[in-house]
């Protein structure tokens, strides 16, 4: 590791703990190795952080200049991915695929009374394909599952309507034992037949939740019926039909050419994603990221790296998958925004990849110049909340109390985008009876403020009200009492961050839920939240205390006192023995609380 390279040590960093398949560059650009990981973070870094007892390990170590990775959703979509990027590729370090053997798929033949059959080879004739699948024995369970419950043909016959009238065929022995209704023979029309396909579509697609169902019953029933054996048979496929997904989504039969490209950004930089699909299979991913000098619009940012990428790749697809519509025209390429199945699929998958490595760059910046991450947090912050300064300084507001009792409100401090609790302070109010959280919200807001101008004290350059207009307008009071108002920039936030009130507007904006601001609005008003529920639970807790122990005759202010800093809690207090409350408050005073919870 001491010889390893910094870039890579600041790669290891922030890896994505996904599932996905990372690929090894040599310093030529050439993809040398290409693997698949439960946990990319984990399997990648294991390369670096472990003594390698492989020779030809080491050698492949040492060659690696860079490393990028493709984020999936399952270990089933890594495999196959893996699968395809080894086929284009070749890499030199991997066992290369030499019988072009691929993963079997579940075919729907295109014929009259279709066929239902696994095959490893895919023929254009309007046949059906799903899958692929990671293992012969997940399409032979399916497939045994499927016929188990329809009574489905397996000749390969020709079942024309002219050769069925025509009488060419006999019934086999298939229906005789009743696995099949004698279609050949015109004893099931192809309209019978056609539903059952369609319901076989709809399990092969990964719609099996009435399937898992039907079997659930039909085992409790053979269980109920003493046939254990059996039960146990159909416990096992409901077993391995869970644990696998119909589908993929990085592997599609429908899908032949077509790229897809999708975009991230935030004020400085926009984070694009490209995948090259070929023959229902990905073949390169790549993300690139792209400095922003004006405020470019996704088509001019899009339509400015589109065409470098797809000459890079030598893309000739004729579509091209986007999230939204694009003011963007190239000859000879449509621009499609699919908003359903396997394209659907496909821009939520590049759009996954551009977030992780918009959010590697982040944490890349993070560890190398921690002053410019925040910077850049705090411009993000300034522009989504239409501030004229960086909000270096930001304060929080959250009222709290239980059916109308014990009300108090929580402020919390942030500097730089980060906590800063030495700065937290808890109020409770004074002047409010009842629970008026308005009323409330302007107490504390005026204390606040009236306390840091006596003290000279620097004011923030934001204020963040957790809650709607009421409590934005009550806090507005408090600062136009103190002069304050139009000084410091303030907003009432509600409906969990969706909601974004400003002074004088009655109209919310909503926060886009990609931008990084979100985030430390969401930790502020979590840790406002969090502090005056505390503070609230404390003050509860105290008061049922001070109650409990105050009744007893005898016991003043002073025993109380003494009685919690030596007991801690009522229940200390009750446990306590005699010689213990003794040692406390005196012979006298402990008789008198010992026969109080003994009576």
């Amino acid at each position: 590791m001491s010889t390893e390279k910094e870039f890579i040590r600041l790669k290891l960093k922030v890896l994505p703990n996904k599932p996905g398949v990372y690929q090894y560059y040599d310093k030529s650009g050439t993809i040398i190795y290409v693997g698949k990981a439960k946990d990319l973070k984990k399997r990648v870094a294991s390369y670096f952080n472990k003594k390698l007892d492989s020779g030809k390990t080491r050698v492949l170590v040492r060659q690696i200049e860079d490393i990028k990775y493709i984020v999936v959703d399952t270990e089933l979509d890594a495999l196959l991915l893996e699968n395809n990027l080894i086929k284009k590729y070749q890499p030199k370090y991997n066992i290369q695929l030499k019988d072009d053997k691929t993963y079997p798929w579940i075919c729907i033949k295109k014929e009259p009374f279709p066929r239902v059959f696994t095959t490893r080879r895919m023929i254009k004739d309007g046949s059906k394909y799903f899958g692929p699948y990671p293992s012969v024995k997940v399409v032979n369970t399916l497939l045994e599952l499927i016929r188990d419950v329809y009574a489905l043909r397996t000749c390969a016959l020709d079942l024309s309507e002219k050769k069925i009238k025509e009488g060419k065929h006999k019934v086999c022995l298939e229906y005789h034992i009743g696995n099949c209704k004698g279609p050949c023979i015109g004893e099931e029309t192809a309209e019978d037949y056609n539903q059952y396909i369609k319901d076989i579509e709809h399990i092969v697609k990964g719609n099996l939740g009435a399937v898992i169902q039907s079997l659930k019953l039909l085992m409790q029933e053979r269980s109920a019926q003493l046939q254990f054996e059996e039960a146990q048979k159909i416990k096992a496929k409901i077993t391995v039909i869970e644990r696998y997904k119909a589908k993929s989504t990085v592997v599609s039969p429908t899908i032949h050419q077509v790229d897809v490209i999708t975009m991230v950004q935030d004020s400085k930089s926009a984070f694009v994603n490209y995948l090259v699909i070929n023959n229902g299979a990905i073949i390169h991913g790549y993300t690139v990221e792209v400095k922003k000098k004006l405020d470019e619009s996704p088509s001019s940012i899009i339509g400015y790296v589109l065409p470098e990428l797809r000459d890079r790749f030598k893309s000739l697809s004729k579509e091209i998958l986007v999230e939204d519509a694009l003011d963007l025209s190239l000859d000879g390429v449509q621009f499609f925004t699919p908003q359903r199945g396997d394209k659907k699929s496909l821009i939520d998958l590049s759009l996954r990849n551009a977030k992780f490595y918009k959010l590697e760059k982040a944490k890349q910046e993070k560890i190398k110049n921690p002053e410019r991450h925040t910077e850049r947090i705090l411009e993000q912050i300034r522009i989504d909340f239409r501030l004229t300064d960086l909000p270096v300084h930001i304060e929080c507001f959250d009222n709290s109390n239980f059916h109308g009792t014990n009300a108090v409100a929580a402020c919390v401090v942030f500097k730089n985008a980060k906590p800063s609790k030495k700065d937290y302070r808890h109020f409770n109010i004074k002047t409010v009876e009842g629970a008026d959280d308005f009323a409330s919200m302007e107490e504390v807001v005026f204390r606040r403020y009236k306390r840091l101008l006596e003290e000279g004290a620097p004011l923030p350059q934001l204020i963040v009200i957790d809650g709607g207009k009421g409590q934005l307008s009550s806090s507005l009071k408090a600062l136009e009492k103190l002069g304050l108002r139009g000084k410091i920039a303030i907003v009432g936030i509600a409906k969990k961050l969706e909601e974004l009130f400003f002074p004088g507007d009655s109209i919310p904006i909503y926060i886009d839920k990609r931008s990084e601001s979100i985030r430390v609005i969401q930790y502020l008003r979590n840790e406002a939240h969090r502090f005056g529920i505390a503070h609230h639970r404390n003050k509860r807790s105290k008061g049922a205390l001070v109650s409990e122990l105050t009744e007893i005759k005898g016991v003043g202010e002073k025993t109380y006192e003494q009685l919690i800093q030596t007991f801690k809690s009522i229940g200390g207090v009750q446990r306590a023995s005699l010689e213990d409350l003794t040692a406390a408050v005196g012979s006298a005073k402990a008789k008198i609380i010992r026969a109080h919870f003994e009576g």
